[in-house]
């Protein structure tokens, strides 16, 4: 809610700086996507200012307001994203981190923002943020009572931070405990208030053991090179990412900005913007590849970054094929056309990462297919497995009187030939018999192993070849 806060020195230390940023361009600017957050260390507080809604719809309503964190909480008029900014960092030693969101005056001495957060991570996608699959691991959607918010010991009362629940109006949550190398989002905004568009200033400063113990290390501030922000995946269609400079360590006296795009990303770029003016490069889909930019200064000083954006389609359901010989439970293998992450799921069951299914029962089956991107899924899609019983019980129950290939009518001329052990045929099956019903001239078979010859014509790059297959099964009566 609007507030009136004392000035103490901190908040006059964050106007100042803030009228820095105004006038020399100091301080990051905002970023309003996850796909472009800004990156950020603990070596210095980073002051900042978000104006407006987000660049993209960051999140999806309908499984956002059922997370217990994102949903617009006891204000019904509150919005999940409004005056929004984005930053990612990546832990530089194992411990504890957290960190603290201050509210500045707007104009005057007066603070007009209630600044809340939600924190994702170690090591996920934007992609997975905005559908909903990542959950936030800290967050403070709630009324406040005070100008801070973040993770840690609120410094203006001395709470400390309590673990995360719907509602429960915390200004804190409990510490994070980090591991070298981990990446982490983070999303400030602005829970309730100012919807005219002006800008909202706050800081953002990090805190805890592993800050005290090295400032400089604690979080890996060479993050920060990747000016552009870290790689992006993103799907077809989605709405065009924006690549800025901003907040490259040239400063705000540049020469010269030369941007490249290397499509295959084959170390063969092309230059495709050039000038002192060229702050920001749009990319639109579908221009996969890898983007370059070379930032001069006028102090002759050279930074440069680069960035791989990918646009994956939707999975597109290809084949699948039997890696085992025919049995009762088969070993499978899905293939999609594509360039995305996938997972795949087998007649209902649980997602898996790899494209390859044991115990897969003969005869018809569905896989599903899943872009771990949120650029859609395939499925359920049909496929059938040429399988055969092990055993068959011709005892005239109506179960398992008859044994022949399961899924034979999928295949092109086929031909399948049943002997006992001294190599005797005794049946000749085709795709529209029954099956064998373990007699021979009329003559019940005793109970034993058969063999079996299995003929047919696959279509091998465009050309009909003979197959063979030969194993063997049990009669039990």
């Amino acid at each position: 809610m609007n507030k009136l806060a004392p000035i103490s020195m901190r908040t006059y230390l964050g106007s100042l700086l803030l009228f820095f940023c105004s006038i020399w361009g100091l301080c990051a600017q905002n970023s309003a996507d996850c796909r472009s957050a800004i990156p950020v260390c603990a070596d210095a507080p980073t002051f900042a200012a978000a104006d407006g809604m987000g660049d993209i719809e960051d999140f999806d309503p309908a499984l956002i307001n059922q997370t217990g964190c994102l949903e617009k909480g006891s204000v019904s008029s509150d919005n999940i994203e409004n005056n929004t900014s984005w930053y990612v960092f990546r832990a530089g030693t194992d411990g504890q981190i957290g960190f603290d969101i201050e509210a500045l005056p707007a104009s005057g001495n007066t603070v007009t923002a209630e600044w809340d957060f939600a924190l994702y991570g170690p090591d996920v996608s934007c992609a997975e943020i905005s559908d909903g699959s990542a959950q936030p691991i800290r967050c403070n959607y709630e009324t406040n009572n005070t100008r801070f918010t973040g993770v840690g010991v609120n410094p203006e009362n001395g709470q400390a931070g309590e673990p995360p629940l719907t509602q429960n109006q915390n200004t804190y949550d409990e510490w994070l405990q980090v591991r070298a190398g981990e990446v982490y989002y983070l999303l400030i905004n602005n829970f309730n208030t100012n919807f005219n568009g002006d800008p909202e200033p706050y800081s953002l400063t990090f805190t805890g053991s592993s800050v005290d113990a090295d400032q400089n290390n604690a979080l890996d501030c060479t993050i920060r090179d990747e000016f552009l922000g870290l790689d992006i995946t993103a799907c077809e269609g989605d709405p065009d990412i924006v690549l800025s400079v901003s907040n490259s360590p040239a400063g705000p006296d540049i020469a010269n900005i030369t941007w490249s795009y290397d499509d295959n990303d084959d170390g063969n770029p092309v230059v495709v913007a050039n000038g002192p003016t060229e702050t920001e490069y749009t990319v639109s889909s579908p221009d996969s590849g890898r983007y370059f930019v070379v930032v001069e200064n006028t102090a002759g000083q050279s930074y440069m970054d680069d960035i791989l954006i990918t646009f994956n389609g939707p999975p597109v359901f290809d084949r699948v094929e039997v890696l085992s010989e025919l049995s009762d439970n088969n070993t499978v293998q899905v293939f999609v056309q594509g360039n995305g992450r996938y997972e795949y799921a087998v007649n209902g069951g649980e997602l898996q990462d790899s494209p390859i299914f044991q115990d897969v029962p003969p005869g018809l089956n569905t896989v599903l297919i899943n872009d771990k991107d949120g650029c859609g899924s395939v499925g359920p899609e049909q496929f059938l497995v040429v399988g055969y019983p092990k055993y068959f019980t011709p005892n005239g129950d109506g179960i398992h009187d008859f044994w022949n290939i399961l899924g034979i009518e999928t295949l092109e001329d086929p031909v399948v030939y049943i002997f006992d052990r001294y190599g005797k045929l005794l049946k000749q099956l085709d795709d529209i018999t029954l099956g064998w019903d373990g007699t021979f001239n009329g003559r019940r078979l005793p109970s034993t192993d058969y063999w079996f010859r299995l003929e047919y014509t696959a279509d091998l790059n465009g050309t009909p070849t003979p197959q063979v297959l030969q194993s063997h099964f049990s009669l039990r009566r």
